[in-house]
């Protein structure tokens, strides 16, 4: 049972007597482990230093401490290797792997990164996170360390899961991003932002391309006694991963959620400022990635990585329909256009209110959008939702990308007295069955991205419950076939309406159809508030 705490910043007492008061109501604990800055920088906190460096008071647990995160408490630290500090009190050094007697792997880094060189004695080379992960994973039977212990937060750890209380544009570095994927930590502990943030868990392999394994779990702590109140103490039981069941340990958690640091070769180079690109406000001098197939290390990708600039997107191979600056968009159709996404009115639509969610830019599929793109797109999904809601409709969504030049998501509204969801899920199974197709279950909190590389071709539908079906396409795919299955008997009824081109109107009654449902949907478009 180990206990971890976010900044001291020279509390001492204030830390060591909560310790006291916890482990006499809940017994004694094995190790308290502290991430951040331990030492303060006033006289104060320098005196109560004394009291245990002297041997007047000792600390109640063995404790383990992470090296300074600023130029001001370097002086406490009498050598980069690790050394005991005071009686209980262990500095663990500058970076390295401790392995507990139950077995129990912990991997850590001291401070913060480093800028420029030669590094200050309180930050962290890319040489450093070398030497710590090169010996790990060359092992072929490395599967991850049980805990990481960083001072400074993983860029981006808040992508795909809840969000924390800080800002995220200026809030942790990319390296220690790269060091959490490559470690697979169970349990990422830092500090240094003031903040508490217990992100959801999140999965370290990719569904139904790789085997399963255990989940990460990154757990940031406020500073001791901060006046918010702020959780800065966290406990918990961990059984080493050497001593579990393979089963045991990649059990997945309800609420896992992808892996926020994994990217696509293809959307690294399409990203924009979002959150996780290395490049995105970070000094490039010391971002470094391990390329360790090469036994080496390589600059981060941004050098040759084109400037998100909107310009550089992949561009149509020929006259597009959807484009929304294409001449060839057919204007008339459109009920709302936002930033990145706009709203159609489908042509030849299964119900009058059968409508496209598009990208403004040109896009293949869904796997291949930005992320503010997705944002934006499930935005637009959800006031869709509330709209069919408020008319007794269920929400029913679908996109193949196959044989498609622009992504198209198509959303279509099932009225609720006429089936229910599972029966919608049974006719798009049974369907594919018929046709030797194999819809899959994508697991919740699941991203197409991480299950359809781009230029996958692929048939996908979402169901109002958030239930998601997917088949990656072989060879020949029914083009209608999402229209086909909300169409047939057992659904809307209107099976001479599957073929959308069996259902032409008028440029005229194109037009009448846009103007009701632009009418309609405005009390839910987000677009106009803007």
């Amino acid at each position: 049972i180990l206990l971890t705490c976010g900044d001291v910043q020279g509390k001492f007492n204030d830390l060591f007597n909560r310790v006291r008061t916890i482990q006499k109501k809940s017994g004694q604990f094995d190790l308290l482990l502290c991430v951040g800055d331990f030492f303060g920088k006033t006289e104060e906190s320098e005196a109560e230093w004394q009291e245990y460096k002297t041997g007047a008071k000792k600390a109640p647990i063995h404790t383990c401490v992470l090296g300074a995160a600023s130029q001001a408490t370097v002086k406490y630290f009498p050598s980069a290797d690790g050394c005991e500090l005071a009686e209980n009190i262990t500095y663990l050094g500058r970076r390295g792997v401790f392995t507990g007697a139950s077995g129990l792997q912990i991997a850590y880094v001291s401070g913060r990164e480093a800028l420029q060189e030669p590094a200050p004695a309180h930050c962290f080379t890319p040489k450093d996170l070398l030497a710590l992960v090169a010996p790990l994973v060359n092992n072929s039977k490395f599967r991850g360390v049980d805990i990481l212990l960083t001072s400074q937060w993983p860029r981006g750890v808040w992508q795909f899961g809840n969000n924390p209380e800080v800002n995220t544009k200026c809030c942790g570095t990319a390296s220690v991003a790269n060091l959490a994927d490559k470690l697979k930590p169970r349990y990422h502990f830092a500090a240094v932002e003031g903040a508490h943030y217990e992100r959801l868990p999140y999965r370290n392999h990719m569904v139904l391309q790789e085997n399963a394994q255990h989940v990460s779990r990154f757990i940031a702590l406020a500073s001791v006694s901060n006046p918010a109140k702020k959780k800065y103490l966290y406990a918990f039981n961990i059984v080493p991963m050497k001593s579990m069941e393979p089963s045991e340990l990649v059990k997945q958690p309800q609420d896992v959620t992808e892996n926020p640091y994994r990217r696509s070769g293809k959307e690294k180079l399409q990203r924009g400022k979002t959150g996780l690109d290395p490049a995105e406000e970070e000094e490039p001098a010391a971002q470094f990635f391990f390329d360790l197939s090469r036994g080496g290390k390589r600059p981060s990708d941004e050098g040759d990585r084109p400037p998100w600039d909107g310009e550089r997107r992949a561009q149509p191979t020929g006259p597009c329909w959807f484009c929304l600056a294409s001449p060839q968009v057919e204007k008339h159709l459109v009920i709302s256009i936002g930033t990145h996404c706009y709203l159609a009115l489908a042509k030849g639509g299964l119900t009058p209110f059968h409508v496209l969610v598009l990208p403004i830019g040109h896009y293949q599929s869904v796997v291949e959008l930005a992320s503010e793109v997705v944002e934006e797109m499930d935005k637009y999904k959800a006031a869709l939702h509330k709209f069919y809601k408020s008319r007794g409709e269920r929400c029913i969504s679908f996109e193949r990308n196959y044989r498609s030049q622009h992504l198209q998501l198509q959303v279509v509204p099932v009225p609720l007295d006429k089936c229910a969801t599972e029966d919608i899920k049974e006719a798009f199974m049974v369907q594919a069955g018929e046709q030797q197709m194999e819809l899959m279950e994508i697991p919740e909190h699941t991203d197409l991205k991480q299950i359809a590389p781009p230029g996958t071709p692929y048939f996908y539908v979402e169901l109002d419950t958030g239930e998601k079906l997917y088949y990656r396409i072989q060879k020949h795919f029914p083009l209608q076939f999402g229209r086909e299955v909300l169409a047939s008997e057992a659904l809307l009824n209107i099976p001479a309406r599957a073929d959308w081109k069996e259902c032409k109107q008028t440029r005229e009654e194109e037009e009448q159809c846009s103007a009701t449902l632009r009418d309609a949907f405005k009390p839910f478009d987000f677009a106009l508030e803007d």
